[in-house]
């Protein structure tokens, strides 16, 4: 059984495993005789999930010296053969059906369990049900920054005046020890107590200069942690409650509702067109939250957590400095360290956060709520491949709390628990303050291109038009494509060879600042050639484009126009988004061209022009959800226009613009394009209509890695009802990737335990070749 992504093989002789890593001799931790005292049901025992790569669960010994200082969730130190490895208690014992003599526990990691019962619970159910082995769902909720140091945190000297000097003494220190007389007028200046850290900006020589000062009793020191806060030299100027919208209202009371009477209220689905006012429900409800001392965790798609989104969840809720953690991808170790041990130490009590936040260690949670649900950055896409909005709902389950769903376009399997009573569905259908949604216009590429007599051009002429109107009204555009680099491709004239990635299949993309071909996939580069590789032919040719030719085509269209681009080739500093963004709030650009990175989560009142310079870029990939992500992306980028006083407009630019995603986005008509949607899913028996689960196979070999898929969709057919296999094993649309030959099968089922467990039974038995990669996926949100 190797070559298995998933390190569960084994199991079925976990038992005799654990017999001889239990009574292994080792002469550095002898066994230790118990006699447990069954009257008392005293823990003597701690079952332990091991964290490494052995999903075993073993019991060990609780020392004297660790007699009642462990708990459920806490991590410990055990030996394993020869071997120190950490491990999570996940119960604790009066006694072991293994007999009195074990290894006991070494040491205890941490002050304080690291794990709620809560989420031990939900670690049992994703392992279930994602069919994810529980030492690696266990490893997964916990950040690196913690498991590899935890408690790791950084110290500063506190200086404090420790009595009054006369003016005498501070005049004669000016003339004996100047410096010395500086460090005690700035303490006295930033009111009797400072850092030493602080100190160190106004007096260079600060850590020399107070040794007298502490020995003459001018000053006491004493060691106080430092907060390593991505938001330090920040500030938020604090905001008030807005008077809600009468829609508004009755959704907001439909969520205090079910906060206050979690008993009977049920998962919300709120479906808010864009700029309807969904994030002032979120602070109200969080509020309320806070007022009944609960805690609220509020996930928002990695993109989406721009400092915008962040800035007003901390301008609302500035009583308290460390009242809000943020948990993201962009925090530095150390920080993401900080916030999490801020909220395990119970001190923050809202915790905003992308996909992993939700597992969050918040105690006394009284709402979830799950903006964008719709967004497939919520999926993870390596194991445990877990949905956290679907987690959402179950934690919210497990803690008895309220979950709130929001999205101007809801996924189809959220509006559809929604449609058949499993959720409550709220609705917003009109923006605040009596806005208008934009108007949208779509331009047809096709006759655009008869127009030139060749290839469309990057802007069109109706676009251009209605960029120059808003120059010159000193208002903001927005333009969108979700690509980046120069150029798309390069092929040859003569032979019709295109560039691709030796080690991935698909073209290479031009970035021209750096005068190099990029693969997307991989990474890996090289210098772009000056004739074809293949014939040798210099007819070689640059096609397709990407935000950085778009920028160069809108500056040459508009010399006078300031204007930034926004995307991960562009944006490499820290903070420079948060930077960026705020000059386009501070209307210092005039255009901002970028990636989905501002596609959501964005509120800019002066935007009424936003242009979509190709819209067909997901509609026409292989994935039965394509339609799908292509309206709901244009409808959130036509909704960052006109979300001031003045009326938005909306340029989408396709070479299909009788689609219905494209129409039904056209006339931001989601109900429309989901019963269509739905009528088709229901036609072909796809989700949300029943469950699938993904397999795949990959390898260096492509004939092993193709052999490996057909013989376990051999084995597996023979344990299914007819159909369950959707066709054949196949190449996956993204045939080769990082090296290595994808191969794929999908399969259905209305009861999805069923098959992932059987899937799971099946690949247990079976053994591949060494270097073939087993995968299973379910609920798979990515098809490629």
């Amino acid at each position: 059984m190797t070559g298995r992504e998933t390190s569960g093989e084994g199991s079925a002789s976990v038992q005799s495993l654990k017999q001889i890593l239990l009574f292994a001799p080792d002469q550095a931790t002898a066994p230790a005789a118990l006699t447990p005292d069954a009257a008392s049901n005293i823990p003597r025992v701690a079952r332990v999930q091991l964290e490494g790569s052995a999903a075993l669960e073993l019991d060990y010994a609780i020392p004297d010296a660790l007699a009642g200082k462990l708990s459920v969730g806490s991590r410990v130190l055990v030996p394993l053969q020869r071997q120190r490895v950490q491990a999570v208690v996940i119960e604790l014992l009066a006694s072991s059906p293994h007999g009195s003599r074990l290894r006991e526990v070494l040491h205890l990691i941490g002050s304080r369990p690291m794990f709620t019962p809560g989420l031990l619970r939900l670690a049992n159910w994703i392992a279930d049900y994602y069919v994810a082995p529980p030492h690696q769902v266990l490893r997964t909720m916990l950040p690196q920054a913690v498991r590899d140091k935890p408690e790791s945190f950084i110290t500063d000297s506190h200086l404090a005046l420790a009595k009054e000097w006369t003016k005498e003494q501070i005049e004669k220190m000016h003339k004996t020890a100047p410096m010395q007389a500086r460090v005690l007028e700035t303490l006295k200046a930033c009111g009797g107590e400072i850092t030493l850290s602080r100190l160190r900006k106004d007096v260079p020589r600060a850590t020399t200069v107070m040794k007298p000062l502490l020995a003459n009793g001018w000053i006491t020191r004493s060691a106080v942690r430092v907060e390593r806060d991505p938001f330090q030299d920040e500030e938020f100027l604090p905001t008030q409650p807005l008077t809600l919208t009468d829609e508004q209202r009755v959704v907001f009371d439909g969520v205090i509702k079910a906060i206050n009477d979690v008993a009977t209220s049920r998962p919300a689905l709120l479906h808010g067109v864009t700029g309807s006012g969904k994030t002032e429900v979120y602070l109200q409800a969080i509020a309320h939250v806070l007022a009944k001392h609960q805690t609220a965790l509020v996930l928002v798609p990695e993109i989406s957590l721009t400092p915008q989104t962040i800035e007003r969840f901390k301008a609302r809720f500035s009583d308290r400095k460390d009242r809000i953690a943020v948990l993201h991808s962009h925090l530095s170790d150390g920080e993401r360290h900080d916030e999490w041990f801020k909220i395990h130490e119970g001190r923050a009590d809202i915790v905003i956060g992308a996909r992993s936040a939700i597992f969050a260690p918040l105690e006394r949670l009284g709402i979830i709520i799950v903006d964008e649900e719709h967004e497939p950055s919520y999926k993870q896409e390596e194991n445990p491949r877990y949905h956290a909005r679907d987690l959402a709902v179950v934690r919210g389950k497990i803690e008895q709390c309220a979950v709130l769903l929001g999205s101007a376009t809801p996924s189809l399997e959220s509006f559809e628990n929604a449609r058949t009573g499993k959720y409550e569905l709220l609705r917003m259908t009109k923006r605040t303050d009596n806005k208008t949604l934009p108007l949208i216009r779509i331009v047809d590429l096709r006759l655009e291109k008869r127009k030139t007599g060749g290839a469309p051009s990057i802007l069109s002429e109706k676009l251009k038009v209605a960029i120059a109107d808003r120059l010159e009204k000193r208002e903001q555009t927005i333009l969108f494509l979700n690509r980046r680099g120069f150029n798309t491709s390069l092929s040859c004239m003569a032979c019709g060879e295109a560039v691709q990635c030796h080690d991935c299949s698909i073209p290479m993309t031009l970035h021209k600042k750096e005068n190099r071909l990029v693969c997307h996939i991989c990474g890996a580069t090289r210098v772009p050639p000056a004739k074809c590789p293949a014939c040798k032919d210099p007819g070689i040719r640059f096609a397709g484009f990407g935000t950085e030719r778009v920028e160069t085509v809108v500056r040459e269209a508009f010399p006078k126009a300031r204007i930034v681009r926004v995307d991960t080739d562009s944006m490499t500093r820290k903070n420079q988004l948060r930077d960026t963004l705020r000059d386009f709030r501070a209307q210092k650009i005039d255009i901002l061209i970028g990636t989905q990175m501002i596609a959501k989560g964005l509120d800019f009142p002066n935007v009424t022009l936003v242009g979509v310079l190709n819209a067909d870029l997901a509609l026409h990939m292989p994935d039965f959800r394509a339609a799908e992500r292509t309206f709901q992306l244009l409808t959130q980028v036509a909704g960052r226009a006109g979300r001031g006083e003045i009326k938005g407009e909306v340029y989408i630019q396709t070479f299909t613009p009788h689609s219905p995603a494209v129409q039904f986005a056209r006339h931001q008509d989601f109900e429309g394009f989901a019963q269509q949607e739905l009528e088709q899913r229901r036609i072909f028996n796809y989700p949300p209509l029943t469950h699938v689960v993904l397999i795949g196979c990959r390898g260096p070999h492509q004939a092993r890695a193709e052999f490996a898929l057909a013989n376990l969709a051999k084995r597996l057919d023979a344990g299914l009802p007819p159909g369950t296999i959707m066709g054949d094993p196949t190449p996956s649309p993204l045939e080769k990737s990082h090296g290595q030959f994808r191969f794929q099968l999908l399969l259905r089922a209305v009861k999805i335990r069923v098959l992932s467990q059987h899937i799971h039974r099946v690949i247990q038995t079976m053994t591949f070749p060494q270097d073939v990669i087993v995968t299973w996926d379910v609920d798979p949100v990515q098809m490629l």
